[in-house]
């Protein structure tokens, strides 16, 4: 692995400083105050997670041990026993919050749903008694298949409530995809719907399942509840399927939550891996509640009036942490919106910020750079002035499209919240607070209280200011995964062992390029592993290659990312064909659409360059690197010293 290089990389000067207004109302007010909270952290970073933690959470016991760490497995707040649906509804019913909007649902075809706290408790602990019925019992999976529904949010918490694990799977994977999470985590029940509204289609999201579980493929799935969102016909198994709304409203609203055990499995989610197939990343239950409730709190500024609006999809981590769970264990009002920008309704966004009062915004720089295609007129015509606070998530933003945001969205009066952190990490590792620490376009600026993050070498070194290398967390943090499903060496192997440890410490990789500023500032580069990033969704390079040389006219394939200046990255794939088969733009339009059948439309790629051959070294790898920069246009570049035939790579230039 080549050290990352900081040649691309903009040095930017303009620096925001938040309003005093803003700061003397915010949670965390000054940079002194944030430095008193960082070095509190860093010198004794275990009593700083358990003042927060026994502060700011409930518990049935408290624990004995803050941290059991055996490098690189740890242990929270040890036989302590909590449950984060307790943390997310009951403890709110005993205040003023009882009657407070806890979710607001906006739907794809205009239709909405308030859920307050109290009748959101209501409806998950029948869904709760709904999951018993069927024979789901403390320590199973379930499998989550579901469009932006309120449902997919209860359906979360009452999986939570009873000690069920949840895995969710993003409503736009494949049954295959589907089918191959359902068999990782032996999940015993599966929640869907009948369909999903998504950009004015129907997704079917039911067929999906039923294709993902034919002639017995995910042998351990027992029922499937479905929801009624769409209302097409769909074909229901008997003994197997049940419908939502048949079931849960003849349930108990008594479902008293199970104590868990601070380590007891919260939920699996499914992320790209750049080889072999995506990891199971394990949270578990107490950290991974403090550490997205007080990153919740402290960096989106949180305050009792807030209607807040995270984009994302709850499939996600970021829909998990910053839409479900950080937000309700706040007692908030989060939003959740079914739908997404399209060329039909391109200020629908907009719309939702308008019609509720949205205070706080947090989505994709991708998002943000498709609003900019798409003019300023749509969120100039309508009143945004609601907007306090901007987040941005998924992957770095160019200082172009922040500027756009801070201006046409954020009226130049709203501070800029640009989050780095990853499905592992469980929550929001390096970003501004919003009252304390002044911005600079395009940088996640600095560490969150308690995460000791660096940039460093190969061997653990940190690096000079402004000199390119890995970024990297020294010490363990509350919401850390805890491990791959199944594969601990996995877990071991893949962030753990790139970087040695320093003096005995362990050293976590986080796959990412980074440099350090002058400042402290981290900039975040982008991935130096073979994942891409399309649109915020790490997919990894071996998925879609495997998708297409399962195609029969497919010999081989090589999928690298190229900058996309709306999507951060699309999908390129090199492709070498069969001996009868002919290049053709049919045959490029019938790969694309059978990379989508195999994982998804989120793995289409975008161009398909037909190759005799693919530059390799002499030991047989694929020279990826080669790829990503006949790909972007770029110059080839670097040592070639290993590649076996160098026609190969000139062939490649001419097509090209």
């Amino acid at each position: 692995m080549s050290q990352p290089t900081i040649e691309s990389i903009l040095h930017e000067e303009r620096l925001f400083e938040p309003s005093a207004e803003f700061s003397q109302a915010a949670r965390v007010k000054s940079l002194d105050e944030y430095k008193q909270l960082y070095e509190k952290a860093k010198a004794n970073p275990e009593a700083f997670w358990a003042e927060l933690a026994e502060k700011e959470l409930h518990w049935f016991q408290k624990w004995d041990t803050v941290l059991d760490w055996q490098p690189p497995f740890a242990k929270w707040f040890v036989n302590g026993k909590t449950n984060i649906s307790y943390n997310c509804l009951d403890r709110h019913l005993t205040t003023w919050r009882k009657n407070k909007a806890a979710l607001i649902w906006e739907g794809e075809p205009g239709d909405s749903r308030t859920l307050t706290y109290a009748q959101l408790h209501r409806e998950v602990c029948q869904f709760a008694n709904a999951l018993k019925s069927l024979g789901v019992q403390k320590g199973d999976r379930v499998g989550i298949y579901m469009p932006m529904i309120p449902e997919a949010a209860i359906a979360m918490l009452a999986c939570a409530r009873i000690g069920a694990a949840h895995s969710v799977v993003f409503g736009g994977f494949s049954a295959e995809a589907l089918r191959d999470r359902l068999v990782d985590a032996e999940a015993k029940a599966v929640i869907t719907a009948d369909g999903g509204w998504r950009k004015d289609a129907i997704v079917p999201l039911k067929d999906q399942v039923d294709k993902a579980l034919a002639d017995n493929s995910a042998p351990s799935v027992q029922k499937v509840l479905v929801v009624k969102r769409t209302g097409q016909e769909v074909a229901m198994q008997a003994e197997r399927d049940v419908w939502w709304h048949e079931l849960q409203p003849k349930m108990s609203a008594d479902c008293p939550a199970e104590p868990m055990d601070s380590e007891d499995l919260l939920f699996i989610l499914y992320t790209s891996g750049s080889t072999g197939k995506p990891k199971g990343v394990v949270h578990t239950t107490a950290g991974y509640n403090l550490y997205t409730h007080i990153t919740t709190q402290w960096i989106f500024d949180l305050q009792d009036t807030d209607v807040y609006w995270c984009t994302a999809d709850v499939g996600w981590i970021t829909g998990h942490s910053y839409i479900v769970y950080g937000p309700l264990s706040n007692g908030a009002t989060t939003l959740m919106y079914e739908g997404a920008p399209r060329a039909s309704n391109p200020g629908c966004f907009w719309d939702v910020i308008e019609k509720y009062g949205v205070t706080v915004f947090y989505t994709a720089p991708t998002a943000i750079r498709a609003f900019i295609k798409m003019g300023d007129e749509h969120p100039n015509s309508r009143n945004l002035s609601s907007l306090r606070l901007l987040g941005t998530v998924g992957e770095p933003i160019n200082p172009e499209a922040w500027m756009w945001y801070h201006t046409v969205i954020g009226g130049e009066r709203c501070p800029i919240v640009d989050t780095w952190w990853q499905t592992e990490t469980g929550g929001i590792m390096i970003t501004a607070l919003p009252g304390a620490i002044a911005t600079k376009p395009g940088s996640a600026t600095l560490p969150f209280p308690g995460i000791l993050a660096d940039v460093v070498d190969l061997d653990g070194n940190t690096v000079g200011n402004n000199e390119g290398g890995y970024l990297a967390v020294r010490y363990p943090w509350p919401g850390m995964m805890r491990t791959v499903y199944g594969d601990p060496d996995r877990f071991r192997r893949t962030y753990w062992e790139h970087i040695p440890p320093v003096d005995g410490k362990y050293i976590y990789f986080a796959g990412d390029g980074a440099r350090c500023d002058e400042d402290g500032y981290f900039w975040v580069m982008g991935r130096v592993d073979d994942v891409i990033n399309v649109a915020g969704h790490r997919l990894g390079t071996m998925e879609i290659e495997s998708a297409l040389v399962s195609h029969p006219a497919v010999a081989e394939a090589a999928v690298v990312g190229k900058p996309d200046e709306v999507k951060g990255q699309d999908i390129v794939a090199f492709v070498t064909l069969e001996g009868s088969q002919t290049p053709s733009e049919a045959l490029a339009k019938e790969l694309k659409q059978h990379v989508v059948s195999e994982i998804g439309a989120i793995a289409r790629p975008g161009e398909i360059r037909f190759a005799d051959a693919l530059p390799k070294t002499r030991s047989g790898k694929i020279m990826r690197r080669l790829l990503r920069s006949l790909a972007s246009g770029e110059e080839v570049s670097g040592d070639t010293s290993t590649l076996e035939d160098r026609s190969v790579l000139e062939k490649l230039r001419e097509g090209s």
